[in-house]
C-alpha cells in the first residue's frame, strides 16, 4: 500500500501495546475521519476501548478534533494523556 492511497497511524504508549505495534496504515476513503480509524482499530483490537476515551488525536504533528477529515499520505496519531513528575 503506498502512503499517497492510506493513512498512517501512530500508537503511543498503552494503545501500542493495546495493539501489538506502534505504526500501521489504513486506506483512505472519501469522508473518513480520525474518529472512523479509532472504531476500526477498537473493532480489530478490543483492548484498545478503554483508552478511547483518554487519547488525544494529532494529524501531521497538529492537535485535532476526532471528526477531523482525513487526506490520503496524512500522518494520524493516537496520543495518550501526559502526566508528569
Amino acid at each position: 500500500m503506498t502512503g499517497s492511497a492510506a493513512v498512517t497511524v501512530l500508537l503511543f504508549a498503552a494503545a501500542r501495546e493495546a495493539a501489538g505495534r506502534g505504526r500501521l496504515e489504513v486506506p483512505h476513503r472519501e469522508g473518513l475521519t480520525a474518529a472512523d480509524v479509532w472504531k476500526n482499530l477498537e473493532s480489530e483490537r478490543p483492548a484498545l476501548a478503554p483508552l478511547a476515551g483518554s487519547v488525544s488525536v494529532a494529524v501531521n504533528h497538529r492537535f485535532v478534533p476526532r471528526d477531523t477529515l482525513l487526506a490520503a499520505g496524512d500522518e494520524l496519531a493516537f496520543l495518550p494523556p501526559v502526566s508528569g513528575g
